[in-house]
């Protein structure tokens, strides 16, 4: 069984002084998310990625089309004790503590109050926040209450978690934190959709990606497969402190760092270079063939097709 099935899922609100010009922030979106997967919706920001989340989560309602959540429909009650979420932006009451906090929201997402002290103490402990959790939030630093955040998401054991934006404002380490979070909810077989426009967290993390636009799916693919693929060229990593002219010959392009060197040519180059670095008895670190990496995947379905941009040509005709 799928974990999300989005059916021709559109939105569009009135905007403009009357608020009389309807505009397409979400279009006819069909998507297939497995049971069990880390889900990555990749999109610039206004790409309608927080409107697909807020649509699923039943924040707003779609102007067309339906989706299932779990085999239910997205707008049946018993959907909401199966999911968590975590919004870009979350506000909590900076007054309480940390314990405080987890205490109320597990009491709105129906954790059983035999137990509910003994769950707090574990998802505080699960994200790092045993020894703040009698602090203020007023107090807690951007990453602190980041990690407060997904703990109040799976304080219930949801099967399927939902994060908007989750590594937002975060500093290196704090980043590290969530993404190691986002793999245990993988580990403990969660199915995780997560936005973002942090390309190498997409990279580091999910099984699949999709790539949305101006509210248009402009892709979906594996991430093993979409870097995969091979671009007919090869790096060496050498030692040396200058490029030997048979490198340069070969058509190679390359880069000189301290007395290390590394060369980037094409794939059919492969065995004559390696033979210039014998015959000058060089130290060979590496060799590699050069992948795609997902922000060239990520470019390439922002490009807008001849399609798209008859669309969007007809519909700036429609404005004037």
């Amino acid at each position: 069984m799928a974990a999300i099935e989005i059916l021709d899922l559109e939105k569009s609100y009135l905007v403009g002084f009357w608020r009389k010009r309807p505009k397409l922030a979400l279009r006819s979106l069909r998507l297939t998310i497995e049971e069990g997967e880390v889900f990555g919706f990749l999109g610039p920001n206004g790409a309608g990625k927080t409107t697909t989340l807020k649509l699923l989560m039943g924040l707003v309602f779609p102007t067309a089309g339906s989706a299932r959540i779990l085999g239910l429909d997205m707008d049946d009650p018993r959907v909401k004790s199966q999911i968590g979420f975590l919004p870009e932006q979350p506000y909590f009451y900076d007054h309480l503590t940390a314990r405080e906090l987890l205490n109320y929201y597990g009491q709105l997402s129906g954790v059983p109050a035999k137990g509910r002290a003994a769950r707090v103490e574990q998802m505080l402990a699960r994200v790092g926040l045993s020894d703040s959790a009698g602090m203020q939030l007023r107090k807690f630093s951007k990453g602190m209450l980041q990690r407060l955040g997904l703990a109040q998401a799976i304080l219930h054991d949801p099967k399927l978690v939902f994060l908007d934006e989750p590594m937002s404002g975060l500093d290196p380490m704090g980043r590290r934190e969530v993404r190691d979070m986002i793999q245990e909810l993988r580990h403990e077989g969660k199915t995780v959709f997560f936005s973002t426009h942090i390309l190498s967290d997409a990279e580091a993390l999910c099984d699949r990606v999709g790539i949305i636009h101006q509210g248009e799916l402009r892709g979906v693919g594996a991430v093993a497969e979409v870097t995969s693929q091979k671009q007919g060229k090869v790096e060496i990593v050498f030692c040396a402190q200058a490029v030997p002219a048979g490198l340069t010959s070969l058509g190679a392009e390359a880069r000189v760092s301290g007395d290390m060197v590394n060369a980037v040519l094409p794939e059919e180059q492969q065995d004559a270079a390696l033979e210039v670095l014998r015959r000058e008895r060089l130290k060979l670190i590496s060799l590699t063939p050069v992948r795609r990496s997902l922000e060239e995947y990520y470019i390439q379905k922002l490009r807008p097709t001849e399609g798209q941009r008859e669309r969007e040509e007809d519909r700036k005709g429609v404005g004037a």
